[in-house]
């Protein structure tokens, strides 16, 4: 079965005059990483749905995390018009090992990109709409109010549709978090990515229990709003960290934990450590659900946004039963 394609190369341009995406890693040694399995490959998208799709995102100039983080499951989703829209512009200001997003200077903010997302939300119909972005240390508020002023855009351009946001940690940006939250998005998230111990190498800019206090402040502020969290495995991580992490994430009442595979996006990113078999990830489904998380989703290619409206009717239908 063939692998996928890195979509990036069609939206970029120039030749040899134009910087790497990655500057701070072309110094590195390549990092050797096993043969994929053949659980994990998938075939590159050929669908009508995903020409469709690529066809909106490019005429309203919007990132997607899909392309910039090359997701293996942007075939599937975008064939069905399902997109994770990235804003704060596509260039990040950390230099995560595992991320395919570019890193360096950003861009000014677009301050047409929220109306532009709320736009795509509504003419592609999404019942349920992600929104992302990088992360924007350079911002004073690291990109809260944009946050904010995409979840009122979508409010207003397709008030049925239910949104979720994956936001950045907001480290050292005292207020940002809280006004966010105070807008009310129907589930936060915040990947806290990797088990404590491997912080210093995979998220190096980020700070484990900074993004701890980040999730649990949600619940604190706001108890009705879903929180989530994901992490990936396959780094060098062993099961009693990952399970430590599920028992720090359920003390701050996050409710739907995701549980993926991490796949190398080039030699010059971390290395995978292993495969994880789909009967290891079955198993910390069953001890995540054991451990009180409302929805639990953990395979080889779960990704944060994957089968995310369909999940969040999981959730929602999970709490009621909590609850009755």
């Amino acid at each position: 079965m063939p692998t996928l394609i890195d979509l990036r190369a069609e939206r970029e341009e120039g030749g040899e005059d134009k910087p790497p995406r990655h500057p701070e890693k072309e110094g590195r040694p390549d990092a050797p990483s096993p043969r994929k399995p053949d659980w994990i490959r998938v075939r590159a998208p050929t669908s009508a749905g995903y020409h469709a799709t690529k066809s909106l995102v490019r005429d309203l100039k919007l990132h997607t995390v899909c392309e910039e983080a090359s997701c293996p499951n942007i075939g599937e989703c975008w064939s069905v018009k399902h997109a994770t829209f990235m804003i704060l512009g596509g260039i990040c200001t950390r230099a995560c090992s595992f991320c395919n997003v570019s890193t360096g200077k950003p861009l000014p903010l677009d301050p047409n990109e929220p109306a532009n997302v709320a736009h795509a939300t509504a003419t592609m119909g999404l019942h349920h709409v992600v929104v992302t972005s990088v992360d924007r240390d350079d911002l004073e508020d690291g990109g809260a109010e944009h946050f904010v002023q995409t979840i009122r855009a979508i409010r207003e351009a397709a008030p049925a549709t239910t949104i979720e946001i994956l936001t950045p940690d907001f480290l050292r940006k005292p207020g940002a978090a809280e006004c966010v939250i105070d807008a009310k998005p129907d589930v936060f998230n915040h990947n806290l990515e990797t088990v404590p111990r491997l912080y210093h190498s995979i998220r190096p800019g980020a700070r484990y229990y900074q993004s701890l206090r980040l999730l649990d402040s949600v619940k604190q502020r706001d108890p009705s709003q879903f929180t989530k969290s994901g992490l990936m495995v396959g780094l060098g991580e062993a099961k009693d960290e990952v399970l430590q992490v599920m028992d720090d994430l359920r003390v701050a009442g996050v409710d739907f934990l995701t549980i993926g595979q991490y796949l190398q996006p080039t030699k010059k990113h971390a290395g995978v450590d292993r495969f994880w078999t789909p009967e290891e990830f079955k198993a910390l489904e069953t001890i995540a659900y054991a451990k009180g998380f409302l929805v639990v989703s953990a395979s080889p290619l779960t990704r944060s946004s994957h089968h995310a409206g369909d999940d969040f009717k999981r959730l929602r239908a999970a709490r009621m039963a909590a609850n009755a």
